[in-house]
This record gives structure tokens, sequence and C-alpha cells, in this order.
């Protein structure tokens, strides 16, 4: 969610659900903007959980390709944004603290997972393998397997673009690139999904 100034209440359409600009505020966050003491703590990260948690599981999921992974993931994302509370002021950055945590770690997640491979330790099958898609719609089996086939920051770009509707600028500060990186990217991923597709379907 984009940030906004102490005034703005704009609403932005983010997947299927709208919510507030400032998610934090929303969430209960103390009126003189000062960080939250203990007491109140819980409070602010519940509201911030109704607000974003399922749209983070959603893309966490979209990420690693496992659900209950994707569920862990942002539950300690959720748990370090708790610690971490106290030393935080509400300046419209707290969603964007999320997505941040959440994305980093799916990536951790999926090191973890490469590691295990590579020792023949057996895991759960990501969510776009056979065993786990029959159940979907054959046009939504081929998307997530085409997604997953790209490399990992190509699709995180792909995730946050065109499943969390971020611009291009909160892709950018989200992954540590450049918007430009951000541009190219897309675009390359657009012809490849596009060919990948085609070839599918």
């Amino acid at each position: 969610m984009a940030a906004a100034g102490s005034g703005d209440r704009t609403v932005k359409k983010v997947g299927r659900r709208p919510v507030t600009a400032d998610g934090a505020r929303s969430a209960a966050w103390p009126a003189n903007g000062r960080p939250p003491g203990e007491n109140v703590a819980a409070d602010v990260v519940t509201g911030l959980f109704r607000t974003h948690g399922l749209e983070l599981i959603h893309t966490a999921a979209l990420l690693t390709g496992d659900r209950a992974t994707a569920e862990d993931i942002v539950q300690d994302a959720f748990l370090g944004l708790y610690r971490a509370l106290p030393r935080l002021r509400d300046d419209g950055r707290i969603a964007g603290y999320l997505r941040v945590s959440v994305v980093n770690g799916c990536r951790s997640a999926q090191r973890a997972r490469r590691r295990a491979s590579l020792m023949r330790v057996e895991h759960e099958p990501p969510a776009w393998s056979a065993e786990s898609a029959v159940m979907a719609d054959e046009d939504r089996r081929a998307v997530i397997a085409a997604l997953a086939r790209l490399p990992q920051r190509t699709r995180e770009v792909v995730v946050l673009r065109y499943f969390l509707d971020l611009p291009h600028e909160e892709i950018a500060a989200t992954l540590g690139i450049n918007r430009g990186t951000v541009s190219s990217t897309i675009s390359r991923a657009l012809d490849r999904l596009g060919r990948d597709l085609q070839e599918s379907m």
C-alpha cells in the first residue's frame, strides 16, 4: 500500500479487497502518532493482520508454492512486527515493512528447500506440482506452472505487480532494486509467460 500522509484517508484497491492507504492507522494506532505501548501492541498487530494477513498469505503461497509454508512465513512476519512495534512510528510504512518481511521469508524458505533437495530430504510438493493442482482449473494450473518456472526475482516482481497491484516504486522499495529494473523485469516476464502459456494451452 502506498505511503500516505497523516491526513490521507484514500482507499486503494489491492487484490479484491479495498484497504486504507495508511493501513497502520486503521489498526488503532494511538491518536498521538507515537509508537504504541506493550499493552496496545497486540491490538495494533491484530488489526493489521485482519487488514493484510490473508493477502500476504496468498502472496507467500504464490512465491513458495506451499500454503502451509506461506502461513508460517506470514506468522513470523507479524511476530517480528510485534517485537519491533515499540520502536516504529506510524509513518505509513508498516505495510511495506510486512511485505519486505514476507518476501525475505519466502526467499529463506526457497533456500531451505534447495538445501533439502541437495541433501535428498523429502518435503511436501509445492502447490504448483501436478499432485497439488489436480483439483485446480486447467487454465489456472497452466498460469501457476508458468509462474513457477520464472526465476525467483522475476516471480517476486510479477506477484507484487499483478497480485498486490503495487506501483513500480513500491516494488522496487520492497525488493531493494531500482525502478528501471522493475520495468524491464516485468516486460521480460510477460514475454516469457506469454510464450509458455501459448505452448501449454
